[in-house]
């Protein structure tokens, strides 16, 4: 089943969006969609005891964070299969990344996400979930700058930093050959990305988002720190 867009399937940006909606837009599966009921079970769970997310996310969970996420992957290489989410937090998009890498057969078994945040409660959190529903995940209590990994093909965060900021938690993980950001921004994406070439230097491209079309995801590649 392919993905459409919320406009193609003749859905309301502003009209209530549930799980019927993402699947028809992503082409999800049931035991994708079993998984991703898991988590948002899971996140309701959490966010009783610890700052997760609160309840009009949860409320949303389906467009605002859900879908939101699950569209990066359509924006995907092939051959990308190893993402690292910087401030993982809640899950998004990382753990929702890893449901779907999980369920594509021709992600193999190369298909990794590592799920990066500072704060060890969230962590707790985070690991969890990649155990309870055996995710293609590791997850890291750890700053993104201070983090060495190797072998990344996409680098993605949201609600992060701004992008000047964020480029430099990124630089780390974007030195393989061919590595690249996925970056969801909203309706500032442009002044963002001329504020960030004031100190770095990069190729990117824009994509309106296919959940908010006041959103943009910005792709950034070959970057590089202004001397």
């Amino acid at each position: 089943m392919s993905a459409a867009s919320p406009e193609a399937l003749g859905l309301d940006p502003a009209a209530a969006f549930g799980p019927e909606d993402y699947a028809a837009a992503t082409g999800a599966g049931p035991e994708e969609m079993a998984d991703l009921k898991a988590f948002r079970d899971l996140l309701e769970e959490w966010s009783g005891r610890m700052n997760l997310v609160g309840p009009s996310a949860l409320a949303d969970f389906w467009r605002r964070h859900a879908f939101d996420s699950a569209q990066l992957l359509d924006l995907s290489r092939p051959e990308e299969r190893v993402w690292a989410d910087i401030g993982a937090g809640a899950g998004f998009p990382g753990v929702v990344l890893a449901i779907r890498l999980k369920h594509q057969s021709h992600a193999g078994g190369r298909a990794m996400v590592h799920l990066i945040e500072s704060l060890a409660k969230r962590c707790r959190f985070l690991s969890e979930a990649v155990t309870m529903l055996d995710l293609p995940a590791v997850v890291h209590n750890a700053r993104a700058e201070d983090l060495r990994l190797t072998g990344i093909d996409i680098v993605t965060a949201r609600a992060c930093a701004p992008l000047p900021k964020l480029l430099g938690y990124a630089a780390p993980l974007l030195k393989k050959r061919g590595a690249r950001g996925l970056f969801p921004k909203g309706r500032e994406a442009e002044a963002e990305l001329a504020e960030a070439r004031k100190t770095w230097t990069f190729e990117a491209s824009m994509t309106e988002s296919r959940s908010d079309p006041s959103g943009r995801i910005l792709s950034i590649e070959r970057l590089t720190h202004v001397r």
